[in-house]
């Protein structure tokens, strides 16, 4: 437990209203060790964000345990809630408006969270983190005058304020182009060399190839991960590789808690099955699945 940043187990989300439930998460299994880089992807209502904002203490768990960083987000008090949003995470989001004052300064906006801390120096606290992003040069400027790379990378400073010990980014490259992108992602991988934990939510393929671990999450559970090939860990930054196209990552199917996992729906299709019943056995050190 001790190098773990996020633990969930079984972890269960239902949203109620008066005519339907739906059920966002269903048992979802995930470990992330303090230190990792990790990228979480998806289709749109697969449960990705809704993942991220449990663990950002923006929503509860309706069943199940999430702790991250030692804390139980399952049984925390409004008080303790609030302290650890402030303390433990950072969030950036894809929609800037929600991580930038707009009648404030760059500098003026990374400044605020640390208001609300007993953060010393802040002035000099700010400077260093604009400049890490390369924004010092903007610290005077207000959010209509800057542009939308910009104004992601002064929110990667904001989010690093009160120096969290875990950075959450929902969409980070989302509305930003290609070069602006691959800066975005080159600050996160700096970070994560220096030992920041950061989990991101993401729909950019060329971003995703990149990161040496990714969960992919369909239906509510993890369904399988992807781990980055040792031949491409020193090649992150090479300008000559098209990252969307090549095969830069191994994936595996992964087994939940309880011995499920999810095959995928191609190879479910090739063995052409009228119900959902298969016969499954064990040879030759593999376990064989096959139509009735």
């Amino acid at each position: 437990m001790a190098d773990e940043m996020i633990r969930a187990d079984g972890l269960v989300k239902i949203y109620k209203t008066k005519e339907t439930e739906v059920l966002a998460l269903q048992g979802l299994d995930l470990t992330v060790e303090t230190g990792e880089l990790t990228a979480i992807i998806g289709n749109s209502g697969s449960g990705k964000s809704t993942f991220l904002n449990m663990i950002g203490g923006l929503d509860k768990p309706s069943a199940g345990s999430l702790f991250v960083d030692g804390k139980n987000l399952f049984t925390m008090s409004e008080k303790e809630l609030v302290l650890y949003k402030r303390d433990t995470v950072g969030f950036v989001w894809q929609n800037n408006g929600r991580n930038m004052l707009p009648f404030l300064s760059a500098l003026e906006n990374v400044m605020m969270p640390m208001n609300l801390s007993s953060t010393k120096h802040k002035h000099d606290k700010a400077m260093e983190l604009l400049e890490m992003v390369g924004m010092s040069h903007k610290k005077n400027s207000r959010m209509n005058m800057l542009s939308g790379g910009e104004q992601q990378r002064v929110a990667i400073a904001i989010a690093l304020a009160n120096s969290p010990k875990l950075l959450l980014a929902d969409e980070p490259t989302g509305s930003v182009d290609f070069k602006t992108a691959d800066y975005i992602f080159d600050v996160f991988s700096e970070l994560n060399r220096n030992g920041q934990t950061i989990l991101i939510v993401t729909h950019d393929i060329a971003l995703s190839k990149k990161v040496k671990r990714v969960i992919a999450i369909r239906d509510g559970k993890i369904s399988s991960e992807r781990v980055l090939k040792e031949e491409f860990a020193d090649r992150l930054k090479e300008s000559n590789i098209d990252w969307r196209e090549i095969d830069s990552q191994e994936e595996y199917v992964v087994l939940d808690r309880a011995g499920r996992l999810q095959i995928p729906h191609e190879l479910i299709e090739n063995l052409g099955l009228s119900d959902n019943k298969v016969k499954i056995s064990y040879r030759d050190g593999e376990i064989v699945i096959q139509k009735p």
